[in-house]
């Protein structure tokens, strides 16, 4: 599991995003134009490429691209 490839599907998933916009630090939430409707594809977008749920809070605290990374590497890992 690398942050690259978790990376690369973000930017797949949100098409006004363009390859190479998004970064380990990138604050995912100002890059995605943070909503409801975009936090919902992210959490669809972890579920079925991870098989990793994640809750409100977890998705609130995380910041940055690798704080969600690590939220989820940390999950797969249990």
């Amino acid at each position: 599991m690398r942050i690259e490839d978790f990376i690369e599907r973000i930017e797949e998933e949100f098409e006004d995003l363009e390859e190479g916009t998004v970064n380990a630090d990138s604050k995912f939430k100002d890059i995605l134009e943070w909503n409801s409707i975009n936090a919902l594809i992210l959490i669809t977008l972890i579920d079925s490429e991870y098989d990793v749920t994640l809750n409100a809070k977890e998705l609130q605290s995380a910041e940055k691209v690798s704080d969600l990374f690590q939220t989820i590497k940390s999950k797969v890992a249990a």
